[in-house]
């Protein structure tokens, strides 16, 4: 009896060609999507947890309390002492280990280059499971002055992982220092929350642990190991008692020294957690840091897909049972009762699903490479022979199967067969499922033609709106640690070049404090160290008071400039002549002397915060704000190098272009809005081939209906408006249903940019006329082939 359901499945797949294409690559599309959904999300929970001391591998959190109890802000940062002395003081904790992000310029060949270094304790390799190619892991990281370099560097500086023994040069004080090589890691996995291509020992100066206010500074991850079967809570809860008996006398001196009002709490976050985190992210040298959503945003965009495909296979099997009618009646005369019947149907759709799966694994692999540049992945085909994955797929292909085939088979398994086979049956009522289903197909893809409209959008609007500053032909130099002298004559020597139109040093990377205004109240801003030349530079207006100038000595030691948003939270209206009090910096006092328009010097996803510039003379520099004349690029970066090479050889050379690095930040936007325009393409296309069938059944089932009212008089226009209105109507009213849900979750979205678009009629409308357009050129191309067809023919039919 298989072989028999087989052969009749076949025949009919070969028979209707155009259906079973319609129907295949709607559920292959589908399955596709789905498919790699389920690899996405399966390399989004497999993140850390390779290591062999999982469960129990912890990082150590910091929360800061108000004094009403609630939260001011929390993040994953430590610092010297919470490894050592909860270590000491809590017998859950078995081991610790702290982790450090650092930037070293390195010698390579005759280059100096920089990298991204780890600086970590000699347990690393106890605590983590990275297998060592080469060396110790015991003691490679024990000594001063030795590394670890991944197999990946080693073939990068050496052209071999055999380098046990060879050394590398560092620049430290511009000297080049050696570092011997103690160990060859193999490459972190890609689903590693530690990645590195260098490991420096963690060197702790004696000193430093004499200094008990060093329970109070924040810049590197700490990782603990729980005894087994440890209990994490009780942990947390010893850890309380060992932070306030420890650093009692700090906590009071410290609230009195800088007005801290805030009360520290540790706690325990499970190192399999950390990856997904949006509490405590990974950050200060942990990468790939992710949101769960991401994963509920393509999920759902999968579903979409999937479920349209299966609405197609169910619409168009039922549509076409007229067809079929025949066959079901005399299957019933001979003796096929009901339950073999939709055995029959099910096989059938089985049988359809297989060769869509089979597909859907062909665009799988065509299209990975392109989803892994878009989702910042590096999945690969082989990731789908996993044990859990091909379960999932085995799930998957079943629950669709059932999904697309089960209702059809309910439906074709209960026709009368006197009725059948005296051609009296037609499909009676009003077919409510059937419109129902095309009405919810053309609702999700309204609902996500909305959701990319509004994602390009507000990308659009971040890429566009003013910064407030010009960033134009800028290009922007790092080198750290750069004092005041070597910034002059730094500056004098690309003056030089008639390229250069100005040039402006900064401090590098985001310096924050705080400081007192109004006797007692506190600000903390972000503190920037410039020159006089930077904020003309940048074309940002002074507001009020003047800018810097070297024609008043005291502006480097008694003055500083505010943005609006400093003023506004000091609560000023006369801001020029008042006073900023560094109270922790031996009383130190400025007065302001001008107020610049606020700018966005950070992202656009960020409200622009208050601001400080200064040119404190001991505050060094970081990087070089450069202004070129427009169309100079090349000639222009010749010399920058050139002079900066010359100056610092043994510093590594990098420039940006400021415009360019303002795009990348977001890069992020960039991508959701090219993941959400396949989706609602595909949606889109899935839909339409769908309503593409029907509407040739429609056709079909209507022939001598057209063919009598051709002979009538009935113009080509009127039977195409005959044979498209219906589907119209059907498409109109999934915008009922899909635009007030559009709306709200564009909203939602939107909430997390306090810089966004509106969300006007615009869209709304482009997107009714966009789909309605689809559908009449899906369904109307049908109908007017339809309505040209010869009407003798068409009587004939019957």
């Amino acid at each position: 009896m298989f072989k028999n359901y087989l052969k009749i499945a076949l025949r009919n797949l070969f028979r209707n060609r155009v259906y079973s294409f319609i129907n295949i690559a709607g559920l292959g599309i589908g399955l596709a999507a789905a498919m790699l959904i389920m690899l996405y999300t399966k390399d989004e929970v497999s993140y850390d947890r390779f290591h062999i001391n999982n469960p129990n591998i912890y990082r150590v959190t910091t929360s800061w309390i108000n004094p009403d109890g609630s939260v001011k802000q929390e993040d994953g940062t430590t610092g010297y002492f919470q490894g050592p002395k909860f270590k000491e003081g809590v017998p859950e904790i078995k081991s610790y280990l702290r982790v450090r992000s650092d930037f070293r310029n390195i010698r390579q060949g005759t280059e100096i280059k920089g990298y991204g270094m780890l600086e970590t304790d000699a347990n690393f390799f106890s605590v983590f499971t990275f297998p060592l190619l080469s060396g110790n892991p015991a003691t490679a990281l024990e000594k001063p002055k030795s590394i670890v370099v991944s197999d990946e560097m080693a073939e990068k500086l050496f052209k071999t992982t055999d380098v046990l023994g060879k050394t590398i040069d560092f620049v430290e004080e511009d000297k080049l220092v050696p570092y011997l090589i103690t160990g060859v890691a193999k490459k972190a996995p890609q689903n590693s929350s530690v990645k590195f291509d260098f490991l420096l020992p963690f060197i702790v100066k004696s000193e430093e642990y004499q200094n008990n206010e060093n329970w109070f500074n924040f810049f590197l991850n700490t990782f603990v190991v729980l005894q087994p079967n440890a209990d994490a809570i009780a942990a947390e809860a010893k850890m309380k008692r060992v932070y306030e008996a420890d650093a009692k006398e700090s906590i009071v001196k410290v609230a009195k020294d800088y007005d801290i009002k805030e009360k520290a709490r540790y706690g325990l976050q499970p190192l399999t957690d950390m990856h997904l985190s949006t509490q405590f992210t990974a950050q200060n040298g942990l990468t790939d840091a992710s949101n769960p959503t991401f994963s509920y945003i393509l999920t759902g965009i999968a579903l979409f897909i999937l479920l349209i495909a299966c609405i197609n296979f169910i619409n168009l099997t039922v549509a076409r049972s007229l067809k079929r009618a025949k066959e079901i009646g005399v299957r019933k005369v001979v003796g096929g009762d009901r339950k073999q019947l939709i055995f029959q149907f099910l096989g059938e759709s089985f049988v359809l699903c297989s060769i869509a799966f089979i597909l859907a694994v062909v665009i799988l692999q065509i299209v990975l490479p392109t989803f892994n540049q878009l989702a910042n992945k590096s999945l690969a085909f082989s990731y789908l022979f996993d044990l859990k994955l091909i379960t999932g797929y085995i799930a998957l292909f079943f629950i669709t199967s059932l999904l697309a085939g089960f209702y059809p088979a309910l439906v074709l398994s209960g026709y009368d067969p006197v009725k059948t086979l005296y051609s009296r049956f037609n499909l009676t009522g009003k077919n409510y499922l059937q419109k129902s289903l095309v009405v919810v197909q053309f609702g999700l893809a309204s609902f996500l033609i909305i959701a990319t409209l509004t994602i390009f959008s507000q990308f659009d609007y971040l890429t566009t709106k003013e910064l407030g500053y010009t960033d134009k032909n800028l290009i922007t130099v790092d080198k750290w640690q750069l004092t005041h002298s070597q910034s002059h004559l730094f500056v004098d020597e690309l003056k030089k070049n008639p390229n250069i139109v100005d040039v402006a040093p900064k401090n590098g990377g985001s310096w924050g404090t705080i400081a007192r205004v109004n006797g007692d109240k506190q600000i903390d801003f972000a503190y920037e160290t410039v020159n006089p030349t930077f904020i003309p530079l940048l074309n940002i207006p002074v507001l009020k008071g003047r800018n810097f100038s070297l024609d008043f000595p005291s502006d480097s030691t008694q003055s500083v400039l505010v943005n609006e948003a400093f003023v506004k939270k000091a609560g000023w209206k006369n801001p020029l002549g008042q006073e900023v009090n560094f109270w922790y910096d031996n009383n130190t006092k400025y007065k302001v002397i001008g107020v610049v328009k606020d700018y966005h010097f950070n992202t656009l996803n960020q409200e622009i915060g208050p601001q400080l510039f200064t040119m404190k003379p001991t505050n060094k520099y970081g990087m070089v704000y450069i202004k070129i004349k427009p169309n100079t690029e090349v000639a222009s970066l010749k010399h920058i190098e050139k002079t900066f090479k010359k100056l610092f050889p043994i510093n590594s050379y990098d420039y940006k272009f400021v415009e360019t690095e303002n795009l990348k930040r977001y890069e992020s936007e960039a991508k959701w809005k090219q993941i959400m325009m396949f989706g609602a393409v595909l949606t889109i296309f899935i839909s339409c081939i769908g309503l593409f069938g029907l509407a040739t059944l429609s056709a079909e089932k209507r022939t001598k209906e057209i063919g009598i009212r051709k002979v009538l008089g009935a113009s080509v226009g009127s039977i195409v408006q005959l044979l498209s209105k219906d589907f119209l109507k059907l498409v109109s009213l999934s915008f009922i249903f899909a635009f007030p849900l559009a709306f709200y979750a564009a909203q939602e979205w939107l909430k997390n940019y306090p810089y966004r678009i509106s969300i006007g009629a615009s869209i709304f409308i482009v997107t009714a006329v966009v789909t309605i357009m689809i559908a009449l050129l899906t369904v109307g191309g049908q109908a007017i082939r339809a309505a040209l067809m010869n009407p003798v023919k068409s009587l004939k039919t019957e």
